[in-house]
């Protein structure tokens, strides 16, 4: 129900006002004086306002100006006996949506009402559209902007308005239950709960009635009935995480509600419907799975309507950057010392890093890191010695799209960079120090920091 305010400094007025919006079907609430009226507007959020102008202390002007104050798409109608065209215009300027003079007829306050809450709600609405379509370009803690994440990101906005089974591959540590979870977020279930089940933590045995549920006596120890994840998933959404280490014969039961869309529990006569969506992921090649028999071919088939792909993190490197300042916000709250960034030579060293463990060993890097050091920047020795002990061993993967000319002036300037740095670093920047030992004079030591932007 919509929430009208009516102010007014006439008692007589304000019942009889309050009477007729009431009898419209609105929750009327109503205030004597503007300083009453502003604190109202900061309680309940009214969806419309209408105030006299002329009253004593604060007037419909002061109303007026406040209630935009606070919320600046309220609609606001002003109405006094003493009007005149300037004051309507003024008002008007000021922001108010309408202006009528009294005395006027039930009538007319009653239409300027409907049309205010009408032009309210449509706010409302279109408030609310702009949130899904900002929502719409932004995954949950998928955070990168190279070509392999955007077209993650693309496939993921399209799938998630169907009902299709979808099957998310890539090494341990790329993200996949977060792509699931966005998938679900995006879809029509997000209102429904979304259930993981991790294949590999859960023996055979406990899957089965982990999955489907048993009834009491169903074995020894059931002494009560309890439902599957694919009961308590209704209508929403069921994460299968490395399908590929579920039990074969798990794996037939599970293509049959698949297909038919309906399970018994353990010890169970009735047929129970099941109303779900399934997404499975596994850190194996799919196909290959199939190949070794550690996936049915035709369960395969069934999960694999959409396919996603999620890239490693040594094919998306230009995103450790992005994804090392969301982990630095992301643990900043629970940091001794606020972490403004990371020095240039340890963010050398994290892109050179080849990461097996993916985006998860990058955050539990960045987390390491900010947990250990003493300074805002996280230096070079608050990485790992693993990271540090690679560095030299390592080749930037973009040199390789360069030619031998290019390669090398991009390799001199990286070492050129780390070396400086570490001077200056060793030699608490002394300039005269750090010349000495590179062997050149002041003036060129001076032009190359310039040149290379190193800080001295």
């Amino acid at each position: 129900m919509e929430k009208i305010l009516l102010v007014d400094d006439e008692k007589e007025i304000l019942r009889d006002k309050k009477k007729i919006i009431k009898e419209l079907g609105y929750e009327c609430h109503t205030a004597k004086c503007g300083k009453e009226a502003i604190d109202i507007i900061k309680r309940i959020d009214p969806d419309v306002v209408l105030t006299d102008m002329k009253m004593p202390n604060q007037n419909g002007f002061d109303v007026l100006k406040a209630a935009l104050k606070i919320e600046p798409m309220i609609p606001v109608v002003i109405f006094t006996g003493f009007g005149t065209v300037e004051t309507a215009v003024e008002a008007m300027k000021m922001g108010a949506y309408d202006y009528i003079q009294k005395p006027f007829l039930p009538e007319l306050m009653e239409a300027v009402i409907r049309k205010a809450v009408k032009f309210r709600n449509i706010q409302k609405e279109n408030i609310s559209l702009k949130d899904r379509l900002a929502k719409t370009y932004e995954l949950t803690d998928v955070v990168g902007k190279t070509e392999t994440i955007r077209q993650v990101i693309k496939r993921v906005l399209k799938v998630a308005k169907s009902d299709a089974n979808v099957l998310i591959f890539g090494e341990s540590g790329t993200g996949k239950e977060l792509i699931a979870r966005n998938i679900h977020r995006f879809s029509p279930r997000s209102e429904k709960p979304f259930i993981p089940l991790d294949c590999v933590a859960l023996p055979s045995t406990l899957l089965e009635s982990e999955l489907f549920g048993f009834e009491k006596g169903a074995f020894t120890g059931a002494i009560k009935s309890k439902p599957g994840v694919f009961e308590l998933a209704e209508e929403g959404t069921l994460f299968f995480d490395e399908i590929t280490e579920l039990d074969p014969h798990l794996q037939a039961k599970l293509l049959r509600v698949l297909q038919e869309r309906h399970f018994r529990r353990i010890g169970g006569k009735e047929l129970t419907s099941v109303n779900v969506r399934i997404i499975a992921a596994t850190n194996s090649n799919p196909k290959k799975a199939v190949k070794e028999n550690r996936l049915r071919e035709d369960l395969y088939f069934r999960l694999n309507v959409v396919p996603i792909y999620v890239p490693t993190l040594r094919e998306r490197k230009q995103d450790i950057p992005l994804l090392v300042r969301h982990f630095i916000e992301k643990y900043n709250p629970f940091c001794p010392i606020e972490i403004q960034g990371v020095s240039g030579e340890a963010m050398q060293c994290l892109k050179f890093y080849s990461w097996p463990g993916n985006v998860r060993e990058l955050e539990n890097v960045v987390q390491r890191a900010m947990s250990l050091t003493d300074h805002g920047i996280i230096q070079l020795d608050d990485l790992p010695e693993e990271l540090i002990a690679h560095r030299d061993d390592m080749i930037d993967e973009s040199l390789l799209n360069l030619n031998y000319k290019e390669a090398k002036g991009k390799c001199l300037e990286q070492f050129t960079k780390q070396y400086l740095s570490r001077l200056l670093k060793s030699y608490n920047g002394n300039i005269t120090k750090v010349a000495k030992v590179a062997g050149i004079s002041r003036n060129s030591l001076y032009r190359l920091l310039e040149s290379y932007h190193i800080d001295y």
